[in-house]
């Protein structure tokens, strides 16, 4: 035998095992359980890297910063701390301009490369990758849980089962931990619940989230990504024939054959690269047949193409059969390059305002903040002594952790005036607005115009650096 034809029989022998592992393909509707293979390869390993970033999900809240949670969303007190950083339903806005910062970065990069964030940062993926990996390490490869599924229960079943699920409960539990322990302290949290005394508002969040946790990514799998999740209809409308995405490439693929210990295809036909392998769809974890064209049921993880590009090498064929490509590109049309695109600009545009919003409201969030209301009825008092006294509400809002005391000073305004109700320093309650009552009382000939403009300042008496100011007029009789 000759040297081609020994390698050609030894590929083909190195691959024909694989064709016991799926015989057929039919879209899952639920009605069995997605079994997903793992192979090594380039997008498998970018995969567990962008899962491990959910790893501060389950440990970012036990932060400390200055003896304090380093991150609480304190809804219960309407304050939002983030480090030094504390943000007040009156900084709200900066929430929104970051929701929106976050959705339009979605919505660029499903443009440009369709579902990849679900593909490799969705908590949903990342949940159902952790589970099936437990599942795997107990059950064993897909092969051996289809058998398990089908047998009889005996001894070795339940507790091969049982273990599974009982560390998918473990799991789940934490997990609706971690997600309370963002909204309140995590070890005052920790110390109530092992004492049972948590409200019922914790309970119920923490029983919510175990289940919900245990059932989508234990049971449902695949099926959340199907039928309840909406982002794959928004992708739909978003993706168009320049987006990126698994595509297989059908004019290099077909016609399919078996590859055969002799090494030639089915009846000894001419064949495509593709050897029905039935690979790409053993990985997928939502059972899709990228062959089949792009489907719903695709999260665009590229697990497919690392099965494929593992079985071209093995029968020496070029990798690239799937491979992220746009159906322009494959279909031989013109590729746009990405500044082609005046929805790129668009998005762009978007993200430049959000971005440049959010910056403002970073420099300009001091630890406190000063609203100065004047008295309109009446505008002005004439005192005894002739001079014109106008009085003030100020409103002064402290963002720090603790409370502290506040001096009051004006600036501009009219010569000679006096302030009256700033004699002692104030006390600003902490993560509260604070409300006290100023006079400012100025000499009538001193008094130029009906209105002057005056700008009071208030400021910590231990950090004159932590200071707000406020514009507003001093109102005189008509001149």
């Amino acid at each position: 035998m000759s040297e081609p034809v020994q390698k050609t029989t030894a590929e083909a022998g190195s691959v024909t095992s694989l064709y016991h592992e799926h015989a057929e393909w039919a879209v899952n509707m639920g009605e069995a359980t997605v079994h997903a293979k793992r192979i090594p390869g380039r997008f498998r390993t970018f995969k567990y890297i962008t899962e491990s970033l959910w790893l501060f999900f389950f440990f970012g809240a036990y932060l400390r910063w200055n003896g304090k949670q380093a991150i609480l969303l304190d809804i219960n007190n309407r304050q939002f701390h983030i480090f030094d950083l504390t943000i007040l339903p009156q900084d709200i806005w900066m929430v929104s301009l970051l929701l929106l910062l976050l959705a339009m970065t979605l919505f660029a990069v499903t443009s440009v490369a369709s579902r990849v964030f679900c593909g490799y940062f969705c908590f949903q993926t990342a949940w159902v990758d952790l589970f099936t990996w437990i599942e795997e390490k107990i059950e064993g490869h897909p092969n051996a849980r289809h058998k398990l599924d089908a047998a009889p229960w005996n001894g070795d079943k339940i507790r091969k089962k049982a273990a599974k699920h009982a560390i998918w409960l473990a799991i789940s539990i934490f997990t609706g931990i971690s997600f309370t322990i963002w909204f309140e302290d995590a070890f005052q949290y920790w110390h109530n619940l092992l004492r049972f005394n948590l409200s019922l508002l914790e309970w119920s969040v923490l029983i919510a989230f175990t289940l919900g946790t245990y059932l989508f990514a234990g049971f449902m799998r695949e099926q959340v990504c199907l039928w309840l999740c909406p982002y794959a209809r928004i992708q739909g409308v978003m993706a168009d024939s320049q987006t990126l995405l698994p595509a297989y490439d059908e004019k290099r693929g077909e016609p399919r054959g078996r590859l055969h210990r002799h090494g030639e295809g089915q009846a000894g036909t001419a064949r495509g690269d593709c050897i029905d392998c039935f690979q790409c769809v053993q990985v997928c974890p939502t059972g899709v047949d990228i062959r089949q064209g792009q489907q719903l049921g695709c999260i665009t993880c590229g697990l497919c193409i690392d099965a494929c590009d593992s079985v071209m090498d093995k029968i020496g064929r070029p990798r690239g059969l799937i491979r992220y490509a746009s159906l322009d590109e494959l279909e031989g049309r013109p590729v746009k390059k990405l500044y082609q695109h005046p929805r790129t600009f668009v998005y762009i545009g978007i993200l430049i305002i959000a971005l440049a919003g959010i910056i403002y409201g970073l420099n300009h969030l001091g630890a406190l903040t000063l609203r100065v209301a004047p008295e309109r009825q009446p505008l002005f008092v004439r005192m005894s002594d002739g001079s014109i006294q106008n009085k003030y509400t100020f409103k002064v809002l402290n963002k720090t952790g603790k409370d502290v005391f506040v001096k009051v000073a004006a600036e501009y305004g009219v010569a000679g005036q006096i302030i009256v109700g700033a004699e002692q320093p104030h006390k600003v309650i902490h993560g509260k607005a604070t409300s006290f009552t100023i006079f400012v009382k100025a000499p009538e000939e001193n008094i130029k115009d009906e209105v002057t403009k005056i700008e009071f300042r208030v400021e910590n008496t231990e950090d004159p650096a932590m200071a707000a100011e406020y514009t507003t007029m001093f109102n005189a009789p008509r001149r």
